[in-house]
């Protein structure tokens, strides 16, 4: 292939690079976010002395699923083990949500 090949292939992609950048970078500050607001009701949960167990449920669940994306793509164990941890803890922590939630 020749420059100018390469070149008519990039301009008739359909991908933009520059949106893509800008979608990781939103995506790591939004993990970021995620987890300080997360920690922020985890402690103020623990200080007024409430259960966590609702939204600890969906940040595994979030961990869960990246863990899983990872291992997809990497398919580095550490992450099909992670996974798989990350899941006992949901399922766990969803138990105790139902059951507190019953009485």
């Amino acid at each position: 292939m020749n420059k100018e090949e390469i070149l008519n292939k990039s301009r008739q992609s359909k991908k933009d690079e520059g949106l893509e950048y800008i979608e990781n970078k939103g995506r790591k500050i939004g993990y970021i976010a995620f987890i300080f607001v997360f920690s922020f009701i985890i402690i103020v949960n623990a200080l007024v002395g409430q259960k966590s167990d609702a939204i600890g449920a969906l940040f595994w669940t979030f961990m869960v699923a990246e863990n899983i994306a990872k291992y997809q793509f990497t398919h580095d164990r550490k992450n099909l083990i992670a996974a798989i941890g990350f899941s006992i803890l949901t399922i766990f922590l969803l138990i105790n949500f139902v059951l507190a939630s019953l009485r």
